[in-house]
């Protein structure tokens, strides 16, 4: 009996020590048993990974690297800025993305790697104890300095994209060549290329985000889990403050700089910057809120749009009330409302709305908070103007529209006049928010393949950003799963460096 007992013991103390968690990775651990033993550690305070290991290689019949994975199934997406640390020794050194069919040192895998040299390359072992050829298992190219390396997992296909900070990502390798299960090992790695040296490399931006076919309807047929994220704006280091498994939305920054609202479940609610438990904020009868909430340039009012049964167009009409909470008041009758910004003298709101009987054109409307007929601002006759907001010095109003074909942004005059396009490039851009010190504008960009007119749900965007004087290109600032109700509304920080913003994943197995 005591054989036995000390025998389970023994189990048990195994299995409880299996997994080494790191971060957001169920566990870490060398593979192929390198002769220089790796490691990964997390740093809470700014979530990103430092690696070391060792390793001859990866490559020919098996492979020795280290490794913080999870177990995912299905389809999704791993993205993440890395960087080597030190001038290493030997140029084949390597990190980057690995999906592994399992820890053994022949399995198959597919890899997302850049090398000390540069080298940017998509490597697999297509099965099981096959041994990698070159160049038959390869994709590869030249691209010095790269940082931001993307691997997604598309059915079958497996898809490798890079860009350096700032710019959009660009696909560099897809196959279909190797045998992976549905189910699959997916992380970080690195490997020194040289078993007598230990080598290091720092991860951060680290995402794993399970994704759905574009065929899916967020409204229709069912919600991801929800993080609300903090990005610098200057040098794009995120971080994640608050996680649901359900949908929230379109983060405001309070402007004492201490706490977020946002909506969920029809509420809207707050949260420190920090992190922590949200609070509901009453909002009195108001209780189908969206995504449309807005502070006051002042910070003493909340401007929300609410639905309304029985109205036409799903009756979103617009109100507003104190910022500490209170039975709000009505803006707007006319539905469908959906408020974008304040005027910065807190007179007066602008929101784009649909005022002609079955038709699907949205115009922007401007009108007091205290009674007055709405002003119209813009006159399309199809399409979309929407996202309303002022600069901060109420001297111009930004928007968004389909004027010119796909989705751009625009800017005008509070009246109405000198509509002047601002963006022109392949993109679907959306929601033009302008930061407090009135020099740069935070946008959301879709692909070309999303309509013009639509902004859904679970889609591959990104966060953009260019000076209020439109020159030069936009630069990228974060890549997300993402979409509706990502920056619908203004979220900047009070000190203009910081945006928050919503992206979206699947659970992860873990």
């Amino acid at each position: 009996m005591k054989k036995i007992l000390s025998l389970l013991f023994s189990i048990t103390v195994t299995v409880a020590i299996a997994q080494n968690p790191v971060g957001i990775f169920a566990d870490h651990k060398d593979i192929g048993n390198p002769k220089l033993k790796g490691d990964v550690v997390y740093n809470a305070a700014d979530q990103s990974y430092q690696l070391k290991a060792g390793g001859y290689n990866i490559w020919f019949g098996r492979d020795e690297l280290h490794y913080a994975y999870n177990k995912i199934k299905g389809d999704f997406i791993l993205t993440a800025n890395f960087k080597f640390i030190g001038k290493g020794t030997d140029p084949h050194r390597k990190f980057g993305w690995m999906i592994r069919a399992s820890e053994e040192d022949n399995a198959a895998h597919m890899t997302a790697t850049v090398h000390s040299d540069g080298l940017v390359a998509m490597q697999w072992r297509r099965m099981k104890g096959a041994f990698m050829r070159d160049p038959q298992d390869e994709l590869f190219t030249m691209k010095k300095a790269c940082e931001i390396i993307q691997l997604e997992r598309l059915g079958k296909f497996f898809i490798m994209r890079v860009a350096n900070a700032g710019e959009p990502l660009q696909e560099v390798g897809r196959t279909d060549a190797i045998d992976m299960p549905d189910e699959a090992l997916a992380g970080i790695f690195m490997c020194s290329h040289n078993a007598d040296v230990a080598e290091e490399a720092i991860a951060w931006n680290v995402r794993q985000e399970l994704t759905v076919p574009d065929t899916h309807n967020g409204y229709r047929d069912g919600v991801l889990g929800s993080k609300l994220e903090i990005v610098n704006v200057f040098d794009g280091k995120r971080k994640i403050i608050h996680e649901d498994k359900g949908r929230f939305e379109a983060p405001n920054w309070m402007k004492d700089g201490k706490s977020l609202l946002f909506n969920k479940d029809g509420l809207i609610w707050q949260l420190p910057v920090e992190g922590g438990t949200p609070v509901q904020l009453n909002t009195g009868n108001a209780k189908r809120n969206n995504n449309d909430h807005v502070i006051s340039f002042d910070g003493k009012w909340l401007a929300i749009s609410s639905h309304r049964d029985g109205m036409p167009g799903g009756g979103s009409t617009i109100y507003y009330l104190p910022i500490t909470g209170g039975e709000p008041t009505l803006v707007t009758d006319s539905t469908p409302s959906y408020l974008h910004g304040w005027s910065p003298n807190g007179k007066e709101l602008v929101y784009t709305a649909q005022r002609i009987s079955k038709s699907a054109v949205y115009n922007i409307y401007r009108k007091p908070i205290n009674g007055g007929a709405e002003t119209q601002l813009t006159f399309l006759d199809k399409g979309l103007a929407d996202g309303p907001e002022y600069s901060p010095d109420g001297k111009y109003i930004y928007f968004n529209s389909t004027a010119s074909g796909n989705m751009q942004l625009w800017r005008m005059k509070p009246d109405g006049s000198e509509q002047t396009q601002l963006t022109f490039d392949e993109y679907n851009n959306w929601f033009a928010h302008v930061s407090p010190d009135n020099k740069w504008i935070a946008f959301l960009s879709f692909s070309n393949t999303v309509d013009a007119g639509d902004h859904p749900f679970y889609k591959k965007v990104m966060l953009r950003l260019m000076p209020v004087s439109a020159t030069g290109a936009p630069k990228v600032i974060a890549y997300l799963f993402g979409g509706q109700g990502t920056i619908n509304t203004p979220s900047w920080s009070p000190d203009s460096k910081y945006i928050a913003f919503v992206s979206n994943t699947g659970p992860v197995n873990k």
